[in-house]
C-alpha cells in the first residue's frame, strides 16, 4: 500500500533522540475524511498525525515517520511523558458515534504492520488516546474493535481471567502497573480503562475491570522505572 502523500506543516523533529515505541489511534471527530485533512494540514491548528485514514479505506500520510507530529498532547504512558516524541500517531476518519468500516479498519491493519516491523514495536505499544490522557480524550472510543487488532497480532487483549473481587484499590494498582497515569483519579482512571476493555460495563468497578487489569498486568505491566514486570 502507498499512501497518498499530502504533507503537514505541523511536526518537528523528536525529542532527546527518541524513536518510536508507541502507535496511538485516534478519531477525527469529524463529518468527512477531508475536513480531518484540511485540519491537520493548518498551520494554524498546530495539529497533525502521520498517517490519516478515511471511511472508504483511503490512507494519507501527512508527517513521515521518522518526525514528531502533534497529535498526542499533554499525558502519560507507563510512567513517560511526551508522547509525540515516542509515538507514531493514526487518525481515523470518524465521528465517534458510528462503526469504524471494514475498509478503514483492513487498511489501519496494513499500515500498523508495517509501521510495527519498521519500528519494531510490540502489540503492546499500540494504544488509544484515552488510554494515556484519561478524563481529556475519548478516543478511538467504544465503538472500535480492539479485539479485531489483538486477534491479527496487532494489539493486546487480556487473556487468563482469573476470579477476583470486584475491588476499586486493586483495580487502580493493576492499572497504573499496565501503563495507565498514576494521577489519574479513580473514577476517570475506570472509565478510561473501559472505553478500551471493558465498554458495556457501567457504574462501580466490577469482578470483569479487576479481573482484565490485572491479566494486563500480568503479561504486559511494567515497574516505574521501566522494566518489564
Amino acid at each position: 500500500m502507498t499512501p497518498e502523500w499530502r504533507p503537514s506543516p505541523n511536526f518537528g523533529d523528536r525529542k532527546d533522540g527518541a524513536v518510536p515505541q508507541l502507535v496511538v489511534l485516534h478519531y477525527t471527530a469529524m463529518e468527512s475524511c477531508e475536513a480531518a485533512c484540511r485540519t491537520l494540514c493548518n498551520p494554524d491548528n498546530e495539529v497533525s498525525a502521520h498517517y490519516l485514514i478515511g471511511e472508504d479505506g483511503a490512507v494519507i500520510q501527512l508527517v513521515a515517520e521518522d518526525k514528531r507530529a502533534w497529535h498526542a498532547g499533554a499525558g502519560t504512558w507507563q510512567g513517560r511523558g511526551d508522547v509525540n516524541s515516542r509515538s507514531i500517531g493514526i487518525e481515523m476518519s470518524n465521528t465517534g458515534f458510528a462503526p469504524f468500516p471494514a475498509a478503514l479498519m483492513d487498511s489501519l491493519e496494513t499500515v500498523l504492520k508495517g509501521i510495527m516491523a519498521r519500528w519494531d514495536i510490540s502489540p503492546s505499544g499500540v494504544i488509544a488516546h484515552s488510554d494515556f490522557a484519561p478524563g481529556r480524550k475519548i478516543d478511538p472510543g467504544r465503538r472500535f474493535d480492539w479485539q479485531r487488532l489483538a486477534r491479527q497480532g496487532l494489539a493486546i487483549w487480556p487473556d487468563g481471567l482469573q476470579k477476583v473481587e470486584a475491588d476499586l484499590d486493586r483495580f487502580v494498582v493493576a492499572a497504573t502497573a499496565f501503563g495507565y497515569p498514576e494521577d489519574a483519579d479513580t473514577e476517570t482512571l475506570l472509565a478510561s480503562f473501559r472505553l478500551r476493555f471493558n465498554p458495556t460495563a457501567e457504574g462501580a468497578v466490577t469482578e470483569r475491570d479487576v479481573a482484565m487489569a490485572e491479566a494486563l498486568t500480568r503479561e504486559f505491566g511494567i515497574d516505574r522505572t521501566g522494566a518489564g514486570a
